[in-house]
């Protein structure tokens, strides 16, 4: 039987929490249950294994993430979209670090299917790009500089990785600069073009 109180959803929320607090990677059936002054059978009546809790919290942040993002994104087109999503994801993946390393986790694709919150990921980033001109197969590679920058800047800033005395702010925004420059000057692939 349940105990009281605990619902899947608090579960989830309180192992987010705690990803923040102690990093993603510490996150246990067995810490969630300390968290809560239950054992761990407890929680399995909520989640059916770790790898269940993790993905859920993954789904969570992933959720947390675009309901950021497309709010800053409203309303903007180009350049100004481009900052907005940019800098909306930089303040989410420093203000918790715990889930935003749980977006990095490999999600079985069924269930991001299943998640409107993930496939709204999606709809906002290609609608975002798709206003550069930008369509398959450009798209997803577009996609995928915009995520390893997004990405790699974050890790390195929230670890203490850049040294020199520039403002950490001011090579953001000459980054996200670049990237809107290297959007509209994309080099797109070429359609129907044969070959041996």
């Amino acid at each position: 039987m349940p105990r009281v109180g605990l619902t899947t959803d608090r579960v989830v929320a309180a192992a987010a929490d705690l990803a923040d607090e102690t990093g993603f990677e510490a996150v246990t059936v067995s810490a969630l249950a300390r968290h809560f002054g239950v054992k761990d059978a407890s929680l399995y009546t909520h989640v059916r294994n770790l790898e269940d809790l993790r993905v859920r919290v993954a789904l969570l942040a992933g959720g947390e993430l675009i309901e950021e993002i497309a709010a800053a994104v409203a309303g903007r087109a180009g350049k100004e979209a481009l900052a907005a999503f940019a800098d909306a994801y930089r303040a989410y993946a420093l203000r918790h670090p715990g889930r935003y390393a749980a977006t990095r986790i490999r999600v079985d694709q069924s269930l991001v299917a299943g998640s409107p919150a993930l496939r709204r990921t999606a709809e906002i980033t290609h609608g975002m790009l798709r206003a550069y001109g930008l369509a398959e197969p450009d798209l997803t590679d577009a996609v995928r500089l915009l995520r390893s920058t997004f990405h790699g800047y974050c890790a390195l800033e929230a670890s203490g990785g850049f040294g020199a005395p520039r403002d950490v702010q001011a090579s953001w925004d000459k980054a996200v600069e670049a990237l809107h420059v290297a959007l509209e000057n994309w080099p797109r692939e070429r359609r129907g073009a044969g070959g041996s």
